[in-house]
């Protein structure tokens, strides 16, 4: 039985893949006068930010991160968009009983803003952002704090996200997994994670939701 569904947020619900790579570009430009390749950039898509920079420079991390910060907040509005499906297969779960969170790296005041700018904030029960737990994707923690809150067993929850990040992170708290086709990352290197369910879009929930479902009852 199927209770719940985990969302990732950047690159699963909200298309920030451009202001990611923008930001990660200004920075680097800034501190260091290096253009970082686009293809480069895309590889450290779903990991926590602070750890993808500590990988070019451990000392300058943090200043890395509030660099990156800068343009990223202030351009977020204008470049942030709602991936194609996302409101609608929302709305369909939500109607279908189905409990909803949010899992993901970014903080608490950006996630709230990005959920809210593409109007489906009212739709989550619950987030868990960086601020909740002590470890992070891919590790099970966040998913697990998520079932908590929701009052749900993880195996009655499916975690979606666009990352390998996020597919480790459902199975080592021992939700199912899937995986969106409209990730940046590479398809065919992320299916070597194995995920349990693989959707061209959100609205496809719906459907695999209403069937395992009918298998219990």
């Amino acid at each position: 039985m199927i209770k719940a569904i985990l969302f990732d947020l950047d690159g699963t619900l909200i298309n920030t893949n451009e202001l990611i790579i923008q930001s990660f570009k200004y920075a680097f430009t800034k501190l260091f006068n290096r253009d970082l390749p686009r293809e480069e950039i895309v590889k450290t898509f779903g990991e926590p930010l602070r750890d993808s920079m500590a990988k070019y420079d451990a000392d300058k991390a943090d200043l890395m991160v509030s660099t990156f910060r800068v343009y990223n907040e202030s351009n977020h509005d204008d470049i942030a968009t709602i991936f194609e499906g996302v409101k609608e297969g929302i709305e369909l779960l939500s109607n279908a009983g189905i409990k909803l969170g949010v899992v993901t790296s970014k903080r608490r005041p950006m996630t709230e803003r990005g959920l809210k700018l593409i109007n489906i904030y009212d739709y989550m029960d619950i987030i868990v952002t960086p601020e909740d737990t002590k470890n992070h994707k891919p590790l099970g923690d966040p998913a697990l704090k998520a079932c908590e809150l929701l009052g749900v067993l993880p195996q009655e929850t499916i975690m979606v996200g666009d990352s390998h990040n996020d597919i480790l992170c459902g199975r080592n708290a021992g939700c199912r997994t899937c995986l969106v086709k409209y990730t940046a990352l590479s398809l065919e290197e992320l299916m070597e994670h194995k995920p349990d369910y693989i959707i061209d879009s959100i609205e496809d929930l719906e459907k695999i939701c209403k069937d395992l479902n009918k298998k219990v009852v």
